[in-house]
């Protein structure tokens, strides 16, 4: 792929954008990749950017079909843009809540929402964010140490397939191989034999030390790189390998009479503790030190940190304010004053998350859904719908500013109409927030018994509920040996934080990164060794073919996470039927 891309292309004039095939196709691809990442959001906490799935997928079909017949309009630019921003805007649904603080709000009260006022809060909470992001375009488009290194990534993608046709083609057959073979394997364990899950003896068992023949864990570990992948290993080894037999010797965790197999829901409920304190002390530590090199770096450059944009489409934005607040009063029994309180501080993070996103690629969702937890943790002390659902804005708000920014980076580049992009972005929310919602209700449909399970493991679930208990109940409710952890852990989380955002690069790149180290005490161990397996090989095979590797590596890995998940979801739907 080019460094530099192709200035050509970038000049092309806008024929076709927002036609009806780039929004039917950009809607079909999010109905198919929505469930991807609900059930990995569930499964391991993280989530899948759609964008170049979609890119590839809407190129392959449509110029296929041009080629085949001559009278058919070649598949533009810009609509390929269209597409990919109704495909993602669907699929990056997830940070509206449905895989951490509904859930968790359902754990902690019991209250279960239906399914058409969870539609209706996910998509307000998206649809906050997206006029967020359009105020906040001018400014920070504008902002040259902002890179957007995400959207570039899309916009590379972009362009290398309109200069190079036959690779769109070639990567769409990995895509589809690795999708089907995946799929195929998940289906022959869930209908037909279920693989055994094999382990060196008893006790390791207990302590979820066993093989998960999952190919989506391994395509996820093709994904996160070595780094993450040996920081799995090693959190799996200190939280089950290592605290775990010590925790059962001492009694500080008893398990049921008469139990076998893997102990993962005992064992959680005191490993969450210190993993949870771990990734957010270590990302609200690094999110500080970038925001104060962010706020250095425009001071330098004689701008403002937040330039204030001309007024846009004020209707729309006061729609989602509206939607927002009378949603929290009649879903939750919030009072409307502090209803109304959500609304500057999800601006403030959304933008925050945004500035973030565009110097470091990396979306700091779980930080600023904790950091807004922390804010309504000190306004509204001991209520949980406020510190859950309240916080749940901004961090939903956050992930759609940070999703459209990208596009409006990608869009910028080839001479997109911004306002065009936002009608594909709220349709891609729209549709996303439907099928998200019943994708989420058919795999959970009790989540009481289901979450928080070596199956569910849902660590961003396990997150919010943590992190609200606390503000709930404070720590005095907790016993003396969670305290130590929390305090323990909370420490190195800071320090990890701290020496990964002053180092230089290429010595960062050697430290553990502090996010799956808590992420490891939080999945079973079979989990974490998996994408570990499955990012050493990637890794093998990039140090012997780097150019397999840079062309297939994510494609496949892409594959194999939609295979899975996608007949896991049609399995869980089987059963809602056959039942």
């Amino acid at each position: 792929m080019p460094s530099t891309p192709p200035t050509p292309v970038l000049n092309a004039p806008v024929e076709r954008e927002l036609s009806l095939r780039a929004v039917s196709t950009g809607i079909v691809l999010g109905i198919l990749l929505t469930p991807s990442n609900v059930y990995a959001g569930l499964k391991i906490g993280w989530s899948f950017n759609m964008s170049i799935i979609a890119l590839l997928v809407g190129y392959a079909i449509w110029q296929g079909l041009a080629r085949r017949n001559p009278g058919q309009l070649p598949w533009t630019l810009h609509e390929s843009n269209i597409n990919q921003t109704v495909a993602s805007a669907a699929a990056s649904i997830i940070s509206g809540g449905l895989v951490a603080p509904i859930p968790a709000y359902t754990l902690l009260t019991g209250n279960t929402l239906e399914a058409l006022p969870m539609i209706a809060w996910v998509f307000s909470v998206s649809f906050l964010g997206i006029w967020i992001a359009w105020y906040l375009r001018p400014s920070l488009l504008n902002d040259k140490a902002l890179k957007f290194p995400e959207g570039m990534a899309t916009l590379e993608t972009l362009l290398h397939i309109y200069n190079h046709g036959r690779e769109a083609a070639t990567r769409l057959k990995v895509l589809l191989s690795a999708a089907l073979l995946s799929g195929l394997v998940k289906w022959v364990d869930t209908f037909l034999w279920a693989f055994p899950r094999w382990s060196p003896s008893a006790a390791m068992e207990r302590l979820t030390f066993t093989a998960d023949p999952s190919l989506l864990l391994l395509g996820f570990g093709g994904i996160i790189g070595i780094r993450v992948g040996l920081t799995l290993l090693l959190g799996a080894l200190l939280a089950w390998g290592g605290l775990g037999p010590w925790l059962l010797a001492q009694g500080l965790v008893t398990l049921p009479a008469g139990s076998s197999g893997p102990q993962f829901a005992a064992l959680v409920e005191w490993l969450l503790w210190p993993g949870v304190s771990l990734m957010v002390c270590s990302t609200l530590a690094s999110l500080a030190i970038r925001l104060l090199a962010l706020h250095k770096s425009t001071k330098d450059a004689g701008g403002t940190p937040w330039a204030i944009p001309k007024a846009g489409p004020a209707a729309g934005f006061a729609l989602a304010i509206v939607l927002v607040v009378s949603l929290q009063a009649l879903l939750f029994g919030i009072n409307l004053w502090m209803a109304l309180l959500t609304i500057p501080l999800a601006i403030c993070l959304a933008a925050v998350a945004a500035r973030v996103v565009g110097a470091t690629g990396i979306p700091p969702i779980g930080a600023i859904g904790q950091l807004s937890q922390l804010s309504f943790g000190i306004v509204a002390p001991g209520q949980v719908p406020i510190n859950l659902m309240s916080a749940n804005t901004a961090g939903g708000s956050a992930g759609q500013c940070t999703d459209l920014m990208n596009d409006f980076k990608v869009g910028k580049a080839i001479g997109a109409t911004p306002r065009k992009q936002v009608i594909a972005q709220i349709l891609g929310i729209f549709v996303g927030s439907i099928v998200g919602v019943f994708a989420y209700l058919a795999l959970i449909p009790d989540p009481q018994s289901m979450l928080l399970t070596e199956e569910w493991p849902a660590p961003a679930v396990a997150t919010w509920k943590a992190v609200a208990q606390t503000l709930t109940h404070g720590l005095d409710s907790l016993s003396v040996s969670i305290r130590w952890a929390i305090g323990l852990a909370g420490a190195v989380g800071v320090l990890l934080g701290i020496a990964d955002s002053t180092l230089p690069a290429h010595r960062a790149r050697y430290l553990p990164s502090a996010a799956a180290l808590g992420l490891a005490f939080v999945l079973p161990a079979s989990v974490s060794l998996m994408m570990a397996i499955g990012a050493v090989l990637t890794w093998l095979v990039s140090c012997r073919w780097p150019s397999v590797t840079e062309r297939f590596a994510i494609t496949a890995a892409a594959g194999l996470i939609a295979g899975e998940s996608i007949t896991g979801v049609g399995a869980s739907l089987w059963a809602m039927v056959a039942n």
